[in-house]
Formats: structure tokens, C-alpha cells, sequence
């Protein structure tokens, strides 16, 4: 979490967990006979969810924030059925319906008339077919819902800045093993090191000996949340709440998404241009003026809804190839989220990867009896993820391109492909045979490629893993050790 204390936005007050985690039993109540001491690095999303898997695997966590308060900025976030199976299973639920709303579709339409030439089911069908809803929320009570699980159970330390870790298991050099620094000179040791510190990771140049830096990818972001009661005025704008759906406009290197949040209370917009030198930050004010003029040939309805918007933040959207390894050498060091797999928002699948990341790994370590096994689940965590996460990547830049193109033949063919894909799910006739409409522009439209990201089951994937693989090889692996001393 990278947020300045004065973009923090407070939690609705519906965003309540407290006392949930108390009554969890995850993993079939499974807890780690071996314990460690984890230190997570950042308390985002990604950090707060692999400290809840952790502790509920019977780890001891420490999360190490750099920020002076705990929080999110103002903005949507999209919380997809891969990941809202794992927040049910994590008792959150209730808390979920009270402030989310479930998008009863995705509309694609065309930047400066507002035609409609791509439109995909969501609502009821994504609980049928996929076992969990899709919401659309406020990423502060997001974040609000995770650090109500997770503050009972660890142990939190603001202002505290990383600048150094030995990543040394222990030994008699060095007997108490893995260790971080701070900036004021505190050294904290643990027996495990979690690098969740987002896209600017100093762990992650750890794991890797070496800088890193995430790429520019061309494009940046403006962010605004407008009050739902403002729509509800104007009769153009009324259907956008009434009837709750995820809708983008599509333009020539551009695109808006904007959906309803905190129960349609309140409205999301995203903004995607040319970046014009933005800064690397998720709370860099930007220029409404200047937001306006960058998309004054978008449709009336984008115009009215700019003209609603009093203030914006505005940051560059940062990418980087896959990793070779996530995993540092000793084995006591390992990344998850932005700070292994960023990628651009255009399949609102960051925080997801991030959280399925902490559920293989907490699912993972609540395996764990013997030091000696720690680094082959590091392992088998990475071999788990890597492919996932690498694929999530590719569709989301797959996206970058099929919402930017110019208006011209490409832009042409994606939208008869978007049009043919409608038709077939409003029951109209279509002439495509392709009725899984595999590799159509609307990702959501590919029903495998959909299974694929939504179907996933992080726990199911972790457990299958141990049942074929762990504990055949790993499980007795300590016991072994023991034999031969």
C-alpha cells in the first residue's frame, strides 16, 4: 500500500468483519504443526490476504507497512467469482452483499456515439455458472473487510520502512536466521519473508539479486466516483444505476469502464489514455480540466458524467514481463502480487491474482512440519501461480490493444465480433458457428477463457497439488531428515 494519508477515503460503515475470523476453520481446520514467524511485507490488499491465509494457517504474522495509516484512495474495484468464492469461504459474505453491487452485465459500446456493439450476461449467470457472484466495490471497504479479519491475528507495524533483509535461513553464522531492517535501524527477524510490497518492490530485487523495474506500458489512468444521486437526475444518465452494469466506451487509444458501488450509492468512472507523463503513484491528483479535454469526442452521456466529476487522481499503469523465479535461493524469501505479476487493469484481475496467490500459499504452508519442507511449498507455490498469473498478464494487454484501436478495419472487425457474440446471447440470430465464441474480442463472451479465469478454485488447486504431489514427496520429508541424524 503506497496510499498518502490525505487520499484515504473512510469505509462505508456496512464494510464490517470484525470477530468473523474467530469462527473460521480453514483448510478443514488443518493448522501448521510446525509455526513460523512470517513477516509480510505491505499491507495492501495482497499483503493483508496472505497474512489472513497465514495466520488461519496457524502462522505467526508480522506485517510491516511503510505508510503512517492504514487505508485505500477512492476508487472501484471488480471482485470476480475467483475471488469471491475465497471471500465467502473466508465469511465475508454478508459483509459483501451489504455494500457491493452484483453488474448484471458487461456493455461495450462505441466512444462517440455510445452504440452498443458488445454485451455479455453477468448477474445471476455467473453464480450459475462459475459458483460465486461478481461484484463491483469500493476498494476502501475492500480493504477495510480484509484488515477486519486479519487485525485480531497479527501483529502490525506502521511507518516501518524496508531497507535491508538478510535472506539467510539459519545457521551458525548466523543462528537467528532471516532478518529485515528498517529505516530507523530496527532489525526484525522472522523465520519467512513475504514480499507484498507492490509494483515498486525493493524485496523483489531480493529474490532476484538484481533491479527490476516495471515498465511503462504507454498508457495511464484517471480515477473519479461521482454520488449515484447526481445520475439519478438526468433521464440519460438514470439507466447507468437502475439498471447496474460494468459499461465501457471504446476510442482510439482510449477507454472508459464505470459501474456502480457501496450498493449503488455511488458511481465508479476509469478514464484510460495515452499516458502524458504521469507519475508512478495511485494518489497523484490529477487535472479534471485536463480529463474533460482528453476525452471531449467521447459520447453526451461520458461528457455528463465528466462534467459531474470534481477531482481525480491519475496514475501511469506499470507492466513487467513474467519472473524467471519468485522464490529467493535460501528459500526464506518469496513475492506475491504486484511486486511478481503486475499487469495492466483490463481484465480487473490484479487484486484477484494477488489474493489467490495467498490462498495457495496459506493453503500450502498449513502442510508445514519441518523447516526442511519450507523451501519445496515455496516452490510448489510458484509452479502454481506462474503460469496463471503469466496468462492473466497476456489477456490483460490483449485487452490494451482490442479497446485502443483506431477507427479503421481492425476497429471494424472487433466490433462484428462483439456484434456476433451479443446476437448469440440475446438468443438472436447469429452467423457464427463458433457458439463457445472462442477467441471473440469480448473476452467475457469466450466461455473457456472465462471458465478458466472465474472457474478457478485457489484452495481446490492447492489441496489436489498436496493430495498427488506433497505429500507423497514432502510430507514425510522431515520425518526423513530426523532418520539420518
Amino acid at each position: 500500500m503506497s496510499s498518502s494519508t490525505q487520499h484515504l477515503v473512510a469505509p462505508d460503515e456496512a464494510a464490517n468483519a470484525r470477530g468473523i475470523s474467530k469462527s473460521l476453520h480453514l483448510y478443514h481446520g488443518r493448522k501448521a504443526s510446525l509455526s513460523l514467524h512470517v513477516l509480510v511485507i505491505g499491507c495492501g490488499l495482497g499483503g493483508l490476504a496472505a497474512a489472513h491465509c497465514l495466520s488461519q494457517a496457524g502462522h505467526r504474522v508480522t506485517i510491516l507497512e511503510s505508510a503512517e495509516a492504514i487505508g485505500e484512495v477512492g476508487a472501484g474495484i471488480q471482485v470476480s467469482p475467483n475471488v469471491t468464492r475465497l471471500l465467502r469461504r473466508w465469511g465475508l459474505g454478508q459483509a459483501l452483499e451489504a455494500i457491493a453491487v452484483r453488474p448484471e452485465a458487461i456493455s461495450l459500446r462505441r466512444y462517440d456515439t455510445g452504440e452498443l456493439v458488445g454485451w455479455t450476461r453477468w448477474g445471476d449467470v455467473m453464480v450459475d455458472s462459475f459458483g460465486a457472484p461478481y461484484y463491483h466495490i469500493h476498494r476502501a471497504d475492500f480493504h477495510k473487510l480484509l484488515f477486519d479479519l486479519v487485525e485480531p491475528n497479527v501483529t502490525l507495524k506502521l511507518r516501518s520502512t524496508v531497507i535491508a533483509v538478510n535472506p539467510e535461513p539459519p545457521s551458525a553464522s548466523n543462528p537467528k536466521g532471516p532478518s529485515v531492517t528498517l529505516s530507523n535501524g530496527q532489525v526484525i527477524h522472522g523465520d519467512l519473508i513475504i514480499g507484498a510490497d507492490g509494483v515498486k518492490s525493493y524485496i523483489q530485487q531480493v529474490v532476484l539479486g538484481k533491479a527490476n523495474r516495471a515498465r511503462p506500458t504507454g498508457d495511464a489512468a484517471y480515477r473519479a466516483i461521482v454520488p449515484a444521486s447526481e445520475l439519478m437526475k438526468d433521464p440519460d444518465l438514470r439507466p447507468l444505476i437502475e439498471n447496474p452494469e460494468m459499461t465501457g466506451w471504446m476510442g482510439p487509444r482510449r477507454h472508459v469502464m464505470a459501474y456502480c458501488i457501496r450498493a449503488k450509492k455511488e458511481y465508479n468512472i476509469v478514464l484510460l489514455h495515452p499516458d502524458d507523463n504521469s507519475v508512478e503513484s495511485w494518489t497523484a491528483e490529477g487535472s479534471a480540466d485536463k480529463m474533460r479535454a482528453d476525452f471531449a469526442d467521447f459520447e453526451p452521456r461520458v461528457q455528463k458524467l465528466l462534467n459531474m466529476v470534481q477531482s481525480t487522481l491519475k496514475w501511469r499503469l506499470m507492466d513487467r514481463q513474467p519472473l524467471e523465479t519468485w522464490v529467493h535461493s535460501s528459500g526464506r524469501v518469496v513475492l506475491l502480487g504486484d511486486a511478481c505479476h503486475p499487469m495492466l487493469p483490463y481484465r480487473a484481475q490484479g487484486a484477484a491474482m494477488a489474493i489467490e496467490d495467498a490462498a495457495v500459499l496459506g493453503n500450502l504452508l498449513s502442510h508445514l512440519s519441518h523447516p526442511s519442507q519450507i523451501h519445496p511449498l515455496l516452490n510448489a507455490y510458484e509452479s502454481l501461480r506462474l503460469e496463471r498469473t503469466a496468462n492473466t498478464q497476456a489477456s490483460s494487454r490483449d485487452n490494451q490493444r482490442i479497446f485502443h484501436y483506431p477507427d479503421g478495419p481492425e476497429q471494424q472487425l472487433r466490433d462484428n465480433e462483439m456484434r456476433r457474440a451479443m446476437a448469440r446471447e440475446k438468443g438472436l440470430p447469429c452467423d457464427d458457428s463458433n457458439d463457445e465464441m472462442q477467441g471473440n474480442a469480448n473476452q467475457w463472451a469466450d466461455k473457456a477463457k472465462s471458465l478458466m479465469q472465474f472457474g478457478y478454485d485457489a484452495d481446490a488447486v492447492a489441496d489436489k497439488w498436496w493430495n498427488e504431489v506433497g505429500e507423497r514427496v514432502y510430507g514425510s520429508l522431515g520425518e526423513r531428515i530426523l532418520g539420518r541424524l
